[in-house]
């Protein structure tokens, strides 16, 4: 199920799929014009998420309200031009089956988060996290296995 406020922002030359008994809740965004975004069966993408491809999600997995996925990055290294001059990159971002994102979260490019793990809500993800994880933090950080 796909709410009637969600933004779809999803050509058809790129792929969105989206599992059986799953839903996206209101005022989210989905955009896959960079890269397909995927979310398997029986997951559960909160109240005012965004969702920036190439993503793939899991199955049962839940994203709590607010969240940020996104596998795109503008590029700003080179100080002679202007930020939106200079291209973008992406690198996929992962995220595993029985996963529970809290709010408010960012996961940032090229991230993989393991299965069973646990984001806490604010937290910042800037780095692969291991299976069965609870992390936390700015930048996010291990803090137990579950």
């Amino acid at each position: 199920m796909i709410h009637y406020s969600v933004r779809m922002d999803t050509p058809p030359y790129r792929k969105f799929h989206l599992g059986n008994y799953s839903v996206i809740e209101s005022f989210s965004c989905i955009n896959n014009a960079v890269g397909d975004v995927i979310i398997g069966d029986h997951t559960r993408v909160g109240l005012h998420n965004t969702i920036i491809g190439p993503v793939t999600i899991g199955n049962h997995v839940n994203l709590a309200q607010g969240i940020t996925v996104t596998a795109l990055n503008h590029n700003f290294t080179d100080s002679k031009k202007r930020i939106d001059e200079q291209g973008i990159t992406t690198a996929p971002v992962h995220i595993d089956d029985d996963i529970w994102i809290g709010a408010n979260a960012v996961i940032l490019p090229g991230v993989c988060i393991g299965r069973h793990s646990v984001v806490a809500a604010g937290a910042v993800v800037t780095k692969d996290v291991p299976p069965h994880s609870l992390v936390v933090g700015v930048p996010a950080k291990v803090i137990k296995q579950i």
